[in-house]
């Protein structure tokens, strides 16, 4: 109430002040604009833009001076702001096997965690809640909604979790089903998921149905899809085909990420913010600030106006060389 007690007041008192100058230029309007006594054409409209610039000004002024202030810092972000990071993690024994990277002296894991720390140096990390869950033989979420990148590093470093399934085959079902268990009450486009795997069997029907909180799913292959290594009996290689059937059931993009990185341009199109519009989350004090600009900028940039436009009549005498 006080900032509009403040702007209507402003609003009153510009009113009269612009009434009383324009009183004193009509008597002064040959001196002023030669003897026509008219100015351009645009300067009747100079008043009340005055006006509404000096009550502008008043009321961005008054209402910045009575909101809360904003803090910039991660800690303090609003929770429409907070994105989501789900990683669908393959820690399957055949991950460990020695085929991936650029010249094959990798572990499968080894180059999945390569690919994870260039992913969290290209997208604005900070910004992100992120979740882990292993997959194997099953599904179990390691790290939920966590803000601290440490976290998930000493997990995917540190913790051999194969350990925590049951032998069998590689489910990667299990993990997005857990993945779209986890994203449900997330707002809508606000969480990406991210599936690094060497590939497995893929069942034609079954497929889980993410919620609509997922805006972007990013699907990376590890290990060599040509040659592959053997274990258990049987000869173990990225299934790419496999992947990328995966990538397009679920609606994202596939990528190859054992020789390559993944690209900046599939990576910025998956995590792509999809919040509101611009407009839509502006604050009171965004529209305050955009006030306090716009009203100053006005007041101050229509006494140059004037002075250069406001008239075509310049005083003085001109002289003329005659031909000689």
């Amino acid at each position: 109430m006080v900032s509009l007690y403040v702007t209507l007041g402003v609003f009153v008192l510009a009113l009269l002040g612009e009434a009383l100058h324009s009183r004193r230029v009509r008597r002064l309007r040959n001196l002023v604009f030669g003897p026509s006594g008219r100015p351009a054409k645009w300067v009747a409209a100079v008043p009340m833009v005055r006006i509404l610039a000096n009550t502008a000004l008043a009321w961005g002024l008054t209402t910045l001076l009575i909101v809360a202030p904003k803090v910039h810092s991660g800690e303090e972000m609003a929770d429409e702001d907070w994105r989501h990071l789900v990683l669908v993690y393959d820690v399957s024994p055949s991950m460990f096997l020695k085929d991936a990277g650029v010249s094959g002296d990798l572990t499968r894991h080894a180059r999945a965690r390569e690919l994870i720390e260039s992913l969290f140096e290209r997208v604005q990390i900070g910004k992100f809640k992120i979740s882990v869950i292993a997959t194997y033989n099953g599904a179990k979420p390691v790290v939920t909604d966590t803000r601290d990148i440490e976290v998930v590093r000493h997990m995917l470093s540190e913790v051999d979790l194969q350990w925590a399934f049951k032998v069998g085959k590689t489910k990667l079902f299990d993990g997005v089903a857990e993945a779209a268990k986890l994203g449900k009450p997330w707002r809508v486009n606000s969480a990406l998921l991210v599936i690094v795997s060497d590939g497995d069997t893929v069942p034609d029907s079954g497929m889980p149905e993410l919620p609509p909180s997922f805006g972007g799913t990013l699907v990376v292959g590890v290990g060599d899809h040509l040659s592959g290594s053997f274990i258990a009996g049987q000869q173990s290689r990225q299934d790419e085909s496999t992947l990328r059937s995966l990538a397009i059931r679920l609606g994202g993009e596939f990528h190859n990420g054992n020789r390559r990185q993944v690209p900046s341009d599939m990576l910025s199109a998956a995590s792509d913010d999809s919040r509101k519009p611009l407009l839509e989350r502006l604050t009171l004090r965004e529209y305050a600030l955009f006030a306090v600009l716009l009203s100053a900028g006005l007041i101050g940039l229509l006494p140059i106006l004037l002075h250069y436009l406001g008239t075509r009549w310049r005083p003085g005498v001109q002289y003329r060389r005659e031909a000689a």
